[in-house]
Formats: structure tokens, sequence, C-alpha cells
């Protein structure tokens, strides 16, 4: 998933290293859409946890996503 051009990003992270050194730097997609035949994907790695949902920019990228998808 790091590149795939059929999708489209729509958020990233960019990772710091202090963990594992060698992904230092590097820049991930985090939300990305797509389309697949007839159908729509929408992908998020966010939210690890449930109380990452009381972040209300967190919530509103799911739910738009969903409504995106479910077109």
């Amino acid at each position: 998933m790091h590149v795939d051009p059929s999708n489209d990003v729509l958020a990233t992270t960019t990772f710091s290293g202090e963990y594992a050194p060698w992904i230092d730097g590097t820049v991930m997609p985090v939300v990305w859409t797509r389309r697949f035949g007839a159908g729509r994907v929408f992908y998020s790695s966010l939210g690890h946890v449930a109380a990452d949902f009381d972040v209300t920019e967190a919530r509103e990228i799911v739910r738009r996503g969903l409504l995106w998808a479910s077109r």
C-alpha cells in the first residue's frame, strides 16, 4: 500500500524513527480511496483504540469515507 497509482491518498503520516530508526522520514498513506470495478474502496488505518474516535476529525474522516464508499 505504500505506492499504488490507483489510490487517491487523502492523508499521510511521516514516521519519526523514534522506535524504529530504519523507518525515519518514511511517508505512508493512512487514508485513501480507490475504485475497484463498479465498486468503491475506502481505507483508513486511523483508530487503533475506541478512544481515538473521541477526536472529531477522526470520526468525520470515517463517516465521510463510508458515505462515499456506499454510493
